[in-house]
């Protein structure tokens, strides 16, 4: 290989991670926090009173995430997802950011979410069909 196409080669990569740096700082905190726990594209964002279920899909996985709207503090939280056809996969406990995640495989049946923090409820319904 000849050092001008090294080069090349050298500064697209160079490139290519400054980018995707600068695309790491520039995300919103609560993109970085949930991403950080579900692989995949986000595909639902489901807001409650108290907290947020955001939901991933990749492949014919779904993968879930409750956050809290007040993080720091410790509280009764949970997330569930269920693929129709089986039983919910469940995290529940005294969480002080987020419950989760858990992932089933669904393929392309519909879930089943559902999210609390303290005493506020979220629940879906047959989605993602």
């Amino acid at each position: 290989m000849h050092s001008g196409a090294i080069r090349r080669r050298f500064a697209l990569g160079l490139a290519v991670l400054t980018a995707s740096g600068l695309l790491a700082v520039a995300a919103p905190g609560e993109a970085q926090a949930a991403s950080a726990h579900c692989p995949g594209r986000k595909v639902r964002t489901l807001p409650f009173s108290t907290g947020t279920v955001l939901v991933y899909k990749r492949g014919g996985y779904v993968c879930a995430v409750t956050l809290t709207k007040r993080p720091g503090v410790k509280r009764k939280m949970s997330v569930s997802v269920q693929a129709r056809g089986n039983r919910p996969v469940v995290d529940a406990g005294k969480y002080a950011y987020h419950a989760g995640p858990v992932t089933v495989h669904a393929g392309r049946r519909c879930v089943w979410l559902k999210g609390q923090v303290g005493r506020g409820k979220f629940s879906s319904g047959w989605i993602l069909c």
